[in-house]
């Protein structure tokens, strides 16, 4: 169910519009649109944008996410010699994202109502 608008995504995942959009137009997330052309992200598509975010954090370009990310795809993945890959769970995902958002004073206070998101973690 599609229910964050852009300002509320790039709060959770602290990615600005732009990469957000960068990620949207390599068809690494799919948010649905208003009848007025407005983006609307899904749960899936917050886990998916922190799962770039990681992938990202350790050296694997945008190749290599898209080879990890999307099924089919051939192009090579080129990984920092440094990084350590670790994959997380679903479990483990929505963890992190609730411990970012239960954060007191991490985000401003009207942004995120803690309250409506906790629903989604029971």
């Amino acid at each position: 169910m599609a229910i964050f608008s852009m300002g509320s995504v790039m709060k959770l995942t602290d990615l600005t519009a732009r990469q957000i959009r960068y990620y949207e137009e390599h068809e690494l997330i799919t948010p649905e649109r208003t009848d007025g052309n407005r983006r609307l992200f899904s749960l899936n598509d917050i886990d998916r944008l922190l799962e770039i975010k990681d992938l990202i954090d350790q050296g694997i370009n945008m190749a290599g996410i898209k080879r990890i990310l999307i099924p089919g795809n051939t192009e090579p993945v080129i990984v920092n010699s440094e990084s350590k890959q670790k994959e997380l769970s679903d479990k483990e995902l929505r963890k992190l994202l609730r411990k970012e958002m239960y954060q007191p004073g991490k985000y401003p206070r009207d942004s995120i109502r803690q309250g409506e998101l906790s629903r989604f973690f029971h």
